[in-house]
């Protein structure tokens, strides 16, 4: 757990500046600034805990770093700040939902918020201030985080998961650019495993990858857990189409990718192994920073999702929504810290810091300077508008969220691929599990 200190704002100006982020003396003026004509004031003698998803950037954490830093400094209020794997993140929200105790901030995945309706701190006033200073929220950042008129908690950002892809080995394969459709995207994967350049999908519970992909697989095709009225309709024609689709491509896989988590296709594709998968933009900013893979960097490059038999973009984009909890002693030191995150003079700064692995949900910052500092970064600034909310066409709510939580569908697709069962197995298994949640 990390304690912040304005030593620790200081100190951590070299790296970020960088990046063109505000650091020392004039990130704590700014701060300073702000928390005197800020709508809310933070209680005195505040303390918040607050988990966060462990970082895939560096430079990210060290501008997240740096903003809690100045917010400590500029409120008093003291600081605790804790990472967890994308795995656990959710799981130890939980329990702090269940005992009133452990955290008053949780930055989460998905439809985090969702599980907990009567668990969070309202953020209406914050994400009307927000919205209304910068031009608005993305439609499905505003659906991820909204029961009703309430919002539930506040969508930070979205880590947008797009192809990333060896382009010689796409050469080498024939193919000069990059599949849009579901028919030559398998016959891409097919010709990279015959050259032995694979690619290579997770199929574990990876929260992020193996969501994003399985999701965009199923819905490519018509097909989804439930429909607009929220009635299960998984069993169908449809699904079973996504499962064969998603075997072949399966087939062509590099070997283990059954227990694959979201960290797995990273490592895999720096060392060499892997030259086609679903990721953040951390791939590519991992070798760009290590002089030993240049020549990887290079040849890295990223691509929209190709389109499915429907005919239009099916993407789900993994939303990291940050939600105050209702027993929380200071609600307004929760919410002005919330608020700090997303002005202008920090969030800018950090997408900067991110290197396209954040992308924005208040539509002001489509003109962040990030997307125009690399020609290999634009994909990604694209994420918050093209995907599709977690519950696809029904309603977004806790069924939805613990649906995305249990892996149905990553299980069902997984347990098909695998061997493990056969398509109506798998199609009925999920929707057995379904019924269970949507009752």
């Amino acid at each position: 757990m990390k304690d912040f200190t304005r030593r620790t704002l200081l100190q951590g100006g070299t790296a970020l500046a960088a990046t063109g982020m505000l650091t020392g003396p004039a990130l704590f003026d700014f701060a300073k600034a702000w928390a005197q004509s800020a709508p809310w004031k933070a209680e005195p003698g505040a303390k918040l805990t607050v988990m966060r998803w462990k970082r895939f950037v560096p430079a990210e954490d060290d501008a997240f770093n740096a903003m809690v830093a100045a917010f400590k400094a500029a409120t008093g209020t003291e600081m605790n700040v804790f990472s967890e794997s994308f795995e656990d993140v959710q799981p130890k929200a939980s329990v702090a939902a269940n005992t009133g105790s452990g955290l008053d901030l949780a930055w989460g995945l998905h439809t985090l918020p969702q599980l907990f309706p009567t668990k969070v701190l309202k953020m209406n006033d914050v994400a009307d201030y927000l919205g209304g200073k910068y031009g608005g929220w993305t439609d499905a950042a505003a659906k991820t985080c909204k029961l009703g008129n309430d919002w539930l908690g506040i969508p930070v950002a979205t880590n947008g998961g797009y192809l990333t892809y060896r382009k010689s080995a796409l050469d080498k394969a024939g193919f000069k650019e990059f599949p849009k459709d579901f028919p030559s995207f398998l016959e891409m994967c097919k010709a990279l495993k015959a050259n032995n350049t694979p690619a290579g999908f997770a199929l574990g519970h990876a929260s992020g990858d193996g969501n994003a992909w399985l999701h965009w697989v199923l819905w490519g095709h018509g097909a989804y857990t439930v429909d607009q009225n929220d009635k299960i309709v998984i069993n169908s024609p449809e699904t079973a189409k996504a499962l064969e689709y998603c075997k072949a491509l399966y087939d062509s896989f590099i070997p283990g990718t059954a227990s694959w988590n979201d960290s797995s296709n990273n490592k895999a594709f720096l060392a060499g192994e892997l030259y086609c998968t679903a990721n953040g933009i951390s791939i590519y900013v991992a070798a760009k920073t290590d002089a030993s893979k240049k020549e990887l960097a290079e040849d890295t490059y990223h691509a929209l999702w190709p389109v499915g038999p429907v005919g239009k973009p099916t993407e789900l984009q993994l939303a990291l929504p940050i939600l105050a909890f209702n027993f929380t002693k200071y609600p307004n030191a929760a919410k002005a810290f919330v608020a700090f995150m997303l002005e202008k003079e920090n969030y800018e700064k950090w997408l900067s810091g991110a290197q396209g692995y954040l992308t924005q949900t208040l539509n002001a910052y489509e003109s962040a300077p990030i997307w125009k500092a690399d020609p290999k970064n634009e994909v990604f600034s694209q994420a918050s508008k093209r995907t599709l909310p977690a519950a696809g066409i029904g309603t977004v709510g806790e069924k939805a969220a613990t649906a995305i939580a249990d892996f149905i569908v990553v299980d069902m697709f997984a347990n098909y691929c695998t061997g493990a069962k056969d398509a109506k197995g798998a199609m009925a298994e999920a929707e057995r599990q379904l019924k269970r949640i949507y009752r």
